[in-house]
């Protein structure tokens, strides 16, 4: 009679799952850490890299990297090239395998200013650590882009659309700097997303994306993505397995799950955010409204030129920014002054978010970036268009009860 194998033994090694006949609709979750092989020799090719497949999840996950290829193939959509992703942990673990990896001692970024506060701290304080020097400037005018490329500028890194003032990349300009610098062009499209527009199509070597915003668009997930050629992307791998910076399967479901919405949450969006620019540049208690969507902002024409059409017209991104005439004070009594909108981190969540930017998302940069203290930014959500305005309305009304009168003046994005 054959000996059964003791309780522990038995409750460690229950019954495989059999591979279903028919396909799931659903992403599985492969939550595994650690996969089995059939002998020593398929364990080795896995470790030399002879032979695909999944041996750790610090290394890789059936999960993930169905994330990183859906996100390629949306970026990847008409690029002129074959386009592969890698998945991260969050957005600036991507941008950080990005500059690690292709920045040496001793070599040079050019990056626009403002930049997201994160990567403007990495480069300033960190990169600076380890010999890369870094310039900045006005993205608005090529040629003081150009002023900036020495000839150790190995990265041009670019927006497609900044946060907070929305300025546009002129992304076709940039790549022309770029490839006569020798260099690569990276650019963070998180604002702008694969529905807005896909710098790959326009010249880009790699795009990055905090996939914790529209991607996932729920606000329960973190993660980040980057896209480009397979040759770069594979550089990518090393320094993210070397750094640790792996995203875990149970967010890059979630992650996933949120690309099947993402045109139809981001049109919603910025159909929203064109009204609600449009209506909040009128009020008297509005010194400045930047949003490439109005007519006055001065990426408009670059915008319509760049960015995607639909039947609600041309896509200007979902988040405005908002410059109530008073300064700082002013700008705290608006976002304090609001009752639909959240004061709350992070953008692209299906609840419209607001933000006073000089005490939260750039104390960084400051007044040297040409951000006004009273800016407050908006991620438009998918709310209703009117009760937004509403909401807004009420707040820059209480503001000139308290007596917020109009400066000299009108900002360049106001479109009034």
């Amino acid at each position: 009679m054959r000996r059964p194998n003791g309780e522990n033994t038995r409750a460690v090694h229950l019954p495989p799952l059999a591979d279903p006949r028919q396909s799931p609709l659903g992403l599985p979750v492969w939550r595994s850490s650690a996969w089995g092989f059939a002998d020593s020799a398929e364990y080795a090719e896995m470790c030399d890299e002879k032979s695909s497949g999944f041996a750790h999840g610090g290394v890789d996950n059936p999960t993930t990297a169905a994330f990183a290829a859906a996100v390629a193939s949306l970026e990847g959509a008409a690029a002129p090239k074959d386009v592969a992703g890698q998945a991260f942990s969050s957005g600036m673990a991507a941008i950080t395998a990005v500059l690690m990896t292709f920045l040496r001692a001793g070599a040079h970024i050019v990056a626009p200013i403002p930049v997201h506060g994160g990567t403007y701290s990495l480069i300033t304080n960190v990169l600076s650590r380890f010999g890369v020097s870094a310039g900045f400037a006005d993205y608005g005018d090529l040629s003081r882009v150009n002023a900036e490329v020495r000839s150790n500028t190995k990265i041009i890194y670019a927006e497609t659309l900044s946060n907070p003032a929305m300025a546009v990349s002129d992304i076709r300009g940039l790549y022309r700097i770029a490839r006569r610098a020798g260099a690569l062009l990276v650019v963070d499209s998180t604002f702008a997303t694969p529905v807005v527009c896909r710098p790959l199509e326009h010249g880009a070597d790699l795009v990055v994306h905090s996939a914790t915003r529209y991607l996932g668009g729920h606000d329960d997930c973190e993660g980040g993505v980057a896209v480009g050629r397979p040759d770069l992307i594979a550089q990518l791998g090393e320094v993210r397995l070397d750094t640790g910076g792996t995203l875990s399967p149970d967010d890059a479901f979630l992650l996933r799950r949120g690309l099947a919405t993402l045109p139809l949450r981001v049109r919603r969006m910025c159909a929203t955010a064109m009204v609600f620019a449009a209506a909040v540049a009128k009020h008297p208690a509005v010194r400045r409204v930047d949003y490439p969507g109005l007519p006055g902002h001065p990426g408009h024409q670059l915008a319509r030129h760049l960015f995607d059409s639909g039947p609600e017209g041309t896509r200007y991104g979902a988040c405005v920014t908002v410059t109530p005439h008073g300064g700082y004070d002013a700008g705290v009594a608006l976002a304090d002054g609001l009752r639909i909108a959240s004061i709350a981190t992070s953008v692209g969540g299906t609840r419209t978010k607001a933000a006073h930017v000089a005490s939260t998302s750039h104390p960084q940069l400051g007044g040297a970036a040409g951000i006004d203290a009273g800016a407050v930014r908006f991620s438009i959500g998918l709310e209703d268009a009117e009760d937004l305005i509403m909401d807004v309305t009420r707040a820059l009304d209480a503001l000139l009860d308290q007596g917020a009168a109009p400066d000299s003046g009108k900002g360049p994005g106001s479109g009034r």
